[in-house]
């Protein structure tokens, strides 16, 4: 099972992934390369509880793309960036620059470290959660800026008898739906779900 692999056992991700990426060349997220494996049937499901289920199968993914990134070179270079995975070949005139591994990445770190797979629920909320901080800084969000329950709520789509998993689930819902990188995803409405979110959640 795959949450058995340890140092000794290769990623069993590495191939699947190898082949989506030079079978296609642009430029991936993690969720893309995600979802492209479930289409495949190629990841199980990893844990009965959803947040712990996307953190590892999260996990596995980047675990192997950094794992792939040192095997590929110097003949390849893996670009890994949540938002920008890409295979570059070298060769005379394809504009491939030379690249090193930076081991000092704390990122890279992270997910190169097999204990981190078997995270806690607790401690998957805090990355979560801390997540969630630096993405509003990213598209804009001002921390000092609150949004009152009841507005909060309205922004949701929600009344203000709301349950914490009926506020739970439309958020996963919205959030989905307004994703900036959905095809009909809304920078500015996606903004407004995350201050409401995080005003509910204070």
């Amino acid at each position: 099972m795959l949450a058995e692999q340890r140092d000794d056992i290769d990623n069993p991700l590495i191939w699947p992934i190898l082949s989506v990426l030079e079978a296609s060349p642009q430029s991936w997220k993690v969720h893309y390369l995600m979802a492209e494996l479930q289409k495949n049937t190629i990841m199980d499901h990893l844990d009965d509880d959803p947040q712990l289920d996307l953190f590892k199968r999260n996990f596995l993914i980047m675990n192997a793309l950094y794992q792939l990134q040192e095997m590929l070179l110097p003949q390849q270079w893996l670009q890994v960036e949540s938002m920008d995975i890409r295979l570059m070949w070298r060769g005379a005139g394809s504009g491939f620059v030379q690249h090193e591994i930076n081991r000092d990445d704390p990122l890279r770190g992270y997910y190169m470290d097999w204990s981190n797979y078997d995270a806690q629920l607790e401690d998957v909320r805090e990355l979560l959660s801390s997540f969630w901080k630096r993405y509003q800084q990213h598209v804009g969000h001002c921390s000092e800026t609150t949004v009152e329950r009841r507005n909060a709520l309205s922004a949701l789509g929600l009344s203000e008898t709301a349950s914490d998993s009926e506020i739970r689930r439309q958020w996963r819902k919205m959030a989905l739906k307004w994703h900036p990188d959905r095809p009909e995803g809304d920078a500015a409405i996606f903004r407004t779900m995350c201050e409401a979110w995080q005003s509910l959640r204070l």
